[in-house]
């Protein structure tokens, strides 16, 4: 597990193939694994490693965002299992931000992002914000933007319905 600025606020996270990894995020937030967590990509092409049947006008309307946002995906795979949603969804970032795209192509595998808190509480405005739950709980803590004050925000979430349209679940 790793705490690490992400193109919007500080996650936690881990490698979202393996299992084992999510299930120490789940413990460390003291979240329900019925509450999915964000998976992080570096490419648009790799959704098609991890949906099966990614809708194109998808792409479309990310390459349009200025804002970070994430998509609930349907038919997710190849992920851990304790990721995909109950109905087989995944939420799914494309990061632009040059830190996260180098992690994960790095790492080559996607990479769980969850917000660095504990379950429930408010998430970090910026580093000095994340509890020492959290900063003692996790296995290393990236060494870039820890001074940073500035507030993050969380990302956009959407998701699309059978016809095609927007449907905004967090603005």
């Amino acid at each position: 597990m790793i705490l690490y600025p992400t193109d919007t606020i500080w996650g936690i996270g881990c490698d979202a193939t393996n299992a084992e990894a999510v299930q120490k995020i789940y413990l460390l937030k003291q979240r329900s694994a019925a509450q999915s967590m964000i998976v992080l990509l570096a490419d648009p092409r790799d959704i098609n490693r991890y949906v099966s049947q990614p809708a194109h006008h998808i792409e479309d309307y990310l390459s349009q965002t200025i804002r970070p946002t994430t998509v609930i995906y349907e038919g997710a795979l190849g992920l851990a299992e304790n990721l995909i949603a109950e109905d087989g969804s995944i939420a799914i970032r494309i990061v632009k931000e040059d830190f996260c795209r180098h992690l994960i192509k790095r790492f080559r595998k996607p990479i769980v992002s969850t917000s660095a808190n504990i379950s429930g509480r408010a998430s970090p405005l910026n580093f000095a914000h994340i509890s020492s739950e959290i900063l003692n709980g996790v296995d290393y803590i990236v060494k870039f933007r820890q001074t940073d004050i500035s507030i993050a925000v969380p990302s956009a979430l959407v998701r699309f319905n059978s016809k095609g349209e927007l449907i905004l679940l967090r603005s």
